[in-house]
């Protein structure tokens, strides 16, 4: 059963937009399952995917990320609550700030949107942890959008590890040296603070942060984004195997690129 969120929100069409300037306690037993997002228009999103794909299947092809990450998020909602109601919550941080109206056909209505703010993609991440808690948040999970393959049994053990007490981070680490997950239970700006973001460093650099500052580290299982023309051929070729197939993994992806293939795209 999902909490209703109350006044923390205003409503855009289908959705409601958080505000951090009007916290809502009901929200404190909840951790934020949020994905990082950039509005998915054409010649903004994926482009080191152009080519060999276009500027528009690029785009869709960031739908169908977001659409299997979102899927995954409400799975791992259920997956970590109990039977009475869930304990955690879908959001999306977005960017630009007028572009709500451009998810309605990509993310569930249940789901949650908050504007992204800041310059930097250090400085984004962290102001978009603050003001997930500023929203009454008990517990944030920043998760990115470009694995659609990460299960959903990973984001729902990330929340689990969250419960405990104690002050913690989470890490999801990804297989280029950085990581799809990180999740908090306060506000450590020291670890987006001096990390050479797009590297195959940001990991061990967050990790050594969080060890400076006297955190827990707790890992997640590996994952992979998919950002240029060689982590898009794995994509393919993982999810045409009959393991993916089975298993269900991205469906709107596999879906979609099965179409591509069909068109002699890729």
């Amino acid at each position: 059963m999902q909490r209703k969120i109350k006044s923390s929100s205003s409503i855009v069409k289908n959705f409601h937009v958080l505000e951090p300037t009007a916290p809502d306690r009901t929200l404190g037993a909840l951790c934020a399952l949020a994905v990082m997002t950039k509005a998915p228009h054409p010649g903004r999103v994926k482009t080191r995917l152009v080519p060999p794909l276009t500027p528009v299947d690029a785009a869709e092809l960031n739908k169908c990320f977001l659409r299997d990450t979102a899927a995954a998020i409400l799975t791992a909602c259920n997956q970590a609550g109990t039977e009475k109601e869930t304990s955690a919550r879908g959001v999306a941080v977005y960017t630009p700030a007028d572009a709500a109206s451009a998810y309605e056909d990509v993310l569930p209505p249940d789901f949650l949107l908050l504007p992204q703010r800041g310059e930097g993609f250090g400085e984004r991440l962290c102001l978009a942890a603050a003001d997930l808690f500023r929203c009454g948040f008990g517990s944030v999970c920043l998760i990115d959008s470009d694995s659609p393959t990460v299960p959903a049994e990973n984001f729902a053990e990330a929340v689990r590890l969250l419960r405990d007490t104690g002050d913690r981070t989470v890490l999801g680490p990804s297989d280029d040296g950085g990581y799809y997950l990180i999740g908090l239970k306060s506000v450590h700006s020291e670890l987006f603070d001096k990390i050479d973001w797009s590297t195959e460093r940001v990991l061990e650099q967050t990790a050594q942060r969080a060890q400076e500052s006297g955190l827990e580290i707790k890992f997640l299982p590996t994952g992979f984004d998919v950002d240029d023309d060689s982590s898009l051929r794995r994509l393919e070729s993982e999810l045409m195997s009959n393991r993916a197939l089975n298993n269900h993994v991205a469906p709107h992806t596999r879906e979609f690129l099965r179409r591509l293939s069909s068109q002699g795209k890729l």
